[in-house]
């Protein structure tokens, strides 16, 4: 008999379910639910661009909605599905995304009081209003914590944990005042499930912890009350309400409750894993190992790497943090990224491609593609910066805005979105040098996500640009896939699981295609990569000085030689 697990999937958007056979990885059957509230389910304020909160009943909703969904989508393609064979649930989110409870761990939007308070929702991982507060943390943390950042980057960032707790306290004390703790969704979603959300014995996982809250072993968890109170009393306060140590997302939760067994049509018996991250679990789902760079690209891009724990790992300027375990047992997760990719690509169709390519997204989206796929290299004489969403890694600069230099009165749309791509292939060039220069060699490049699956163009610039392989992941919902992984693996192998999540990844995970680096576009890449990292650096650094007059000289050499080639 077959058994099967289920990965929940929480993106910016939306939130899917994914059933999987754990003996091969077969993706039986999948379900998305549309988060209802706000923006495309993002609460925004049109006077503040950097607010970005949800409501965390559409997670609710959505784990109902997408369950029901996907079983009875199962019952209908695989005669011999039951969901009584189902052993396992797997759950990743974005992060950092916490969310201030009560008492008992319930998020305090649910309260009459708070509920169409912003502040008391979910502070979505994209919210970059506690930038004020990131750059104090750091300037801190630099005087008398400099072990804190080494770990994490070297920079704290606004789209992190104790940021966001921190302006919370100072823009809406009153809903700072009456939460209790703040929680990561992905630790608060299975709490759920295993009616375990009290906060004196919720579980909560090491990838948020590790990654967004510079929590490490090497100092005993969390940072110090010391150092909080530096900051802020209120900060303290909250680090007394987390208990215990952080755990791994092998480790179980515990089981679904009675009344979530009932709504869902499932047993008390399935076991819910801890939570991570998406980017974490769908680098797990991709098949993550040591020389292999998972990217994660969506809305943005998460990169991913692991490094076994027993050998030495240098700390990384710029990265999200190495943390121990975040990504599976026995391994240090290193974690980087780009905040725009996809959401770089669509503001440019919603706001300035014109209706001559289109009228609706889908239809512009194909025809810049058709359009630009046509350009060589260099051909546009355009070059971008892609930090429309601030700079992740390696500046970790949320102040940054985007740049396109080259225009000409002749500029149109589909070299506009050419030259982004190559601008986010250029970002992920650069990840990759600060990871290699610092020990970690980058042998394969595996990419999963919608982009990575349906476009070519983007798959192609990138392996031009990076001179590497670029593999795709076959599974399309790698996040999901990873989750159900670790279900599987927290179930267990007596009831037909796994006892690690390398066994599951042997069992479950598949590569499909490659898209191989063409050599004389790699050439022309090298030449107008020389000139991001010389504008990258101009932007983007205070210790960079020197001389720009000649950049858009030679991207107009390079237009040149490309058109007479």
């Amino acid at each position: 008999m077959s058994k099967y697990t289920i990965g929940l999937d929480f993106g910016t958007n939306s939130c899917r379910s994914l059933i999987v056979d754990i003996s091969d990885g077969r993706e039986v059957a999948s379900h998305v639910f549309n988060y209802p509230s706000g923006d495309a389910g993002v609460i925004i304020d049109k006077s503040d661009p950097n607010l970005a909160r949800q409501n965390p009943s559409d997670y609710l909703i959505g784990i109902e909605r997408t369950v029901a969904g996907a079983i009875q989508k199962a019952r209908e393609s695989d005669p011999g599905f039951s969901s009584s064979d189902v052993i396992g649930i797997g759950i990743d989110t974005t992060g950092s995304s916490p969310v201030p409870a009560g008492l008992d761990g319930t998020p305090l939007c649910f309260q009459e009081k708070f509920r169409n308070d912003p502040s008391a929702m979910v502070w979505l991982w994209k919210d970059h209003t506690s930038h004020a507060e990131a750059k104090v943390i750091t300037e801190t943390a630099e005087k008398i914590r400099p072990q804190y950042l080494a770990k994490i980057g070297g920079t704290y960032s606004s789209e992190w944990f104790w940021s966001k707790i921190w302006h919370c306290q100072k823009s809406s004390p009153q809903v700072f005042d009456a939460a209790f703790t703040f929680v990561e969704i992905c630790d608060w979603l299975p709490a759920v499930l295993t009616g375990t959300t009290d906060p004196a014995i919720i579980k909560r996982g090491v990838c948020a912890a590790g990654h967004k809250a510079m929590y490490s072993d090497q100092w005993g968890g969390l940072p110090d009350q010391e150092f909080l109170k530096t900051l802020s009393s209120g900060l303290a306060r909250i680090r007394q309400s987390i208990k215990g140590k952080a755990h791994q997302a092998e480790e179980r939760t515990g089981c679904l409750t009675e009344g979530w067994a009932k709504k869902l049509g499932l047993s008390t018996e399935v076991a819910v894993a801890v939570g991570a991250f998406d980017a974490h679990m769908g680098a797990v789902g991709a098949g993550v190992k040591p020389g292999t760079l998972v990217k994660i690209i969506g809305t943005s891009t998460c990169d991913i790497m692991v490094w076994p724990n027993t050998d030495k790992l240098k700390d990384i300027p710029g990265v999200c943090g190495t943390v121990n375990g975040s990504v599976m047992n026995g391994y240090y997760g290193i974690e980087a990224g780009q905040s725009a990719v996809g959401d770089l690509f669509l503001w440019l169709v919603d706001n300035l491609v014109p209706e001559s390519y289109g009228k609706t997204r889908d239809e512009k989206f194909d025809n810049l593609e058709a359009a630009a796929s046509k350009l060589k290299p260099g051909e546009t004489g355009l070059l971008a910066l892609d930090w429309n969403n601030g700079n992740r890694t390696v500046l970790v600069d949320t102040r940054l805005t985007g740049l396109l230099l080259g225009q000409t009165l002749h500029t149109t749309p589909h070299e506009i979105y050419r030259a982004l791509i190559e601008a986010t292939a250029f970002g992920a060039l650069t990840i990759i040098d600060r990871i290699e220069e610092n020990g970690v060699s980058v042998k394969e490049v595996v990419n999963c996500g919608g982009i990575a699956v349906r476009n070519p163009l983007v798959m192609q610039i990138y392996a031009d640009v990076t001179g590497r392989p670029m593999k795709i992941s076959e599974s399309e919902q790698t996040p999901a896939l990873g989750a159900a992984m670790f279900g599987a693996v927290a179930a267990g192998k007596k009831s037909g699981g796994f006892d690690n999540i390398l066994e599951a990844q042997e069992a479950m995970t598949r590569t499909g295609k490659v898209y191989d680096p063409n050599r004389e576009s790699y050439e022309v890449y090298k030449k107008l990569y020389s000139l991001y990292r010389q504008v990258h650096d101009a932007f983007g650094t205070k210790e960079w000085q020197g001389n720009l007059y000649h950049v858009m000289k030679q991207l107009l050499e390079i237009r040149d030689g490309a058109r007479n080639a």
